[in-house]
């Protein structure tokens, strides 16, 4: 257990972080797999609207530092190659 009064208030903000990136992750994922689940279901209307989703998340969870910025755009170009090969 932390002893220092600085030591246990970077316990409690690194909880508070964890529990924020563990959110934008979750949303990120969440929204990579409804884009894979309308190229799933070949609708081409939903993969596009589902895919400007989750450029989104992958751009915010840039900005709040929980993906690297090279990580998020890997990823972004395999979903785009997925819905552009329908």
């Amino acid at each position: 257990m932390a002893n220092s009064k600085s030591a246990k208030k970077r316990v409690l903000i690194n909880e508070r972080n964890r529990v924020r990136n563990q959110a934008v992750k979750t949303r990120v994922k969440t929204m990579t797999k409804k884009v894979l689940a309308a190229v799933e279901t070949t609708d081409v209307e939903a993969a596009k609207a589902a895919l400007t989703v989750a450029y989104k998340e992958f751009d915010k969870a840039v900005t709040k530092g929980v993906l690297k910025k090279n990580t998020a755009s890997r990823k972004k170009a395999r979903l785009a190659a997925k819905v552009n090969a329908l």
